[in-house]
């Protein structure tokens, strides 16, 4: 596989509570060190080319998306992108393996002990070495260029995703709103998303 070629590993019938979806495996070099395979999914349900789809560009979180944890709203993201897209007929769901945005899931285990000590998500990040975010959407460009999709309506609360999709020749027609009611014990993670990562909250 070449330096930025993306490709289609698989695709098959995917049926949902939020409707009947198809499932795509993508594998590329989009890592944020470049050389880097990275693998990502994408859910694909409806007309995707006549008009900008409602895509959501996910990052992994085992412990909210499977585990259900309060710390995050991601879980809560996950379902409400779902069940926008179901709704509306139409969409894609990129689900990248980009645990911890892009640290791993040990690693993030480690920030979760620090921050149970005092520090916010930043600052743990900080801590242990890392940047904040290592992510750099590359990857889930490439896969909305590979399904034919160039122009989208972004289920997103942050502006560099949406920036990234630009700079990747993606335009992005619409910010959409991706805000859930978060639990008490996600108030100080948004809280810090907002106020040191930019995000955008109503």
């Amino acid at each position: 596989m070449s330096e930025n070629e993306t490709q289609q590993v698989a695709s098959a019938d995917f049926p949902t509570r939020w409707g009947k979806f198809r499932i795509y495996g993508f594998r590329g070099h989009a890592g944020f060190d470049g050389d880097r395979v990275e693998e990502a999914i994408a859910l694909v349900t409806g007309d995707v080319k006549s008009a900008p789809p409602l895509v959501r560009v996910h990052s992994q979180c085992l412990t909210g998306d499977v585990f259900h944890s309060l710390r995050c709203d991601c879980r809560q993201q996950l379902e409400l992108s779902l069940s926008m897209i179901g709704n509306e007929g139409a969409g894609i769901l990129i689900y990248e393996l980009q645990e911890g945005r892009g640290i791993g899931l040990m690693a993030k285990l480690q920030a979760y002990e620090l921050q149970d000590a005092g520090l916010d998500t930043v600052e743990a990040n900080e801590r242990l070495g890392f940047k904040n975010d290592y992510r750099n959407f590359a990857l889930p460009a490439e896969i909305l260029k590979a399904l034919g999709v160039v122009r989208v309506r972004l289920l997103s609360n942050n502006p560099e995703k949406v920036e990234a999709l630009e700079r990747a020749g993606v335009h992005v027609v619409e910010r959409v709103p991706c805000e859930v009611t978060p639990s008490p014990h996600a108030e100080e993670y948004l809280k810090t998303k907002k106020e040191k990562l930019g995000h955008l909250f109503t």
